[in-house]
């Protein structure tokens, strides 16, 4: 019977969250077509001299057709801190990519010639913006050296390291904390 309790509470707990009500949440003021947040009432406002240096660790591959969940999250984590008053120069985002994830920082060439769903890398336009406004993403070389991928194959911008972990313990020594999700 204690068996069979924690199969039910364990599928419970498995099954899919209703869908999120998307109709409070907005773009911008960085990225104007993605990074949705929410407005928030806060219980203590932000400070206004908040610096914030924060990592993320994205592992998993864009869903066929769509740009990287996990580069989505470093975009709305910009977004919403500018939004809510904190200076985009006091802002330093880094994305650590690893596993498969490193093939959605292909080049549209690169894309193309390993003949992934396309003729161009989906998030590219995505990725340039996010390079621009300075975002860092940092690719393992080890993911990179094990899906046969070469520094040339990765959109301009993209920065190879040793590791993820590597790349990982060199942000936490500059003071960047790591996204915890």
């Amino acid at each position: 019977m204690k068996t069979m309790l924690c199969l039910i509470a364990t599928s419970l707990l498995a099954a899919p969250v209703a869908a999120q009500d998307m109709s409070t949440f907005t773009t911008g003021p960085v990225f104007e077509d993605f990074g949705p947040h929410a407005y928030m009432e806060q219980t203590e406002p932000l400070p206004a001299d908040l610096a914030l240096r924060h990592s993320f660790d994205v592992a998993d591959a864009a869903e066929d057709g769509r740009f990287n969940r996990g580069f989505e999250s470093a975009a709305r984590f910009i977004n919403m801190h500018a939004a809510n008053g904190v200076n985009t120069d006091r802002i330093d985002v880094a994305v650590v990519v690893h596993g498969r994830a490193v093939q959605d920082l292909l080049t549209d060439e690169a894309w193309a010639a390993r003949e992934l769903d396309g003729d161009a890398n989906p998030g590219g336009e995505q990725l340039r913006a996010m390079l621009d406004a300075g975002v860092r993403f940092i690719v393992c070389g080890q993911s990179a050296a094990g899906q046969g991928m070469a520094n040339d194959d990765l959109i301009p911008g993209a920065e190879m390291a040793l590791s993820a972990m590597t790349a990982h313990a060199l942000l936490q020594q500059r003071g960047y904390t790591v996204n915890p999700f």
